[in-house]
């Protein structure tokens, strides 16, 4: 049966979802910096730390830094191989069991003979010529 039309758009905007946060997630540290190149004039005038010292011409850069620095020490907080996986076995219920497969035989003549092998002594077709040695 196949699927139906609104079940594949959901399918797919859960998959664009999916990756645009991975997106997100990736490009987390340049987000910052295109930020910072967009809004650099309020983050000037809020958030910088050397207004009253215009020579040193840090319009904003210090809170740049200070977002970058604590986006790295976010990651560096949680260390490789951490990941802790949690396995609950659920117990089958009593009334379902397994059984072993029927198997019928086939037919004979029914289906047609397996091709023939290619073997290493064979001789080679196409364009690969092995070396010699």
């Amino acid at each position: 049966m196949p699927p139906t039309q609104p079940i594949v758009a959901v399918y797919r905007l859960l998959a664009y979802l999916l990756c645009s946060l991975l997106l997100l997630q990736t490009l987390e540290q340049e987000l910052l910096v295109v930020n910072y190149e967009l809004n650099q004039a309020r983050i000037t005038a809020r958030y910088c730390v050397n207004k009253a010292r215009p020579q040193l011409k840090c319009n904003g850069k210090c809170h740049l830094a200070k977002q970058l620095r604590s986006a790295a020490d976010e990651d560096e907080k949680v260390p490789a191989g951490s990941i802790r996986l949690k396995f609950d076995l659920v117990p089958a219920p009593a009334h379902l069991t397994l059984t072993a497969p029927r198997y019928w035989p086939a037919a004979p003549g029914r289906y047609a003979a397996p091709a023939a092998l290619r073997y290493a002594d064979a001789p080679a077709r196409g364009v690969f010529r092995p070396p010699l040695v």
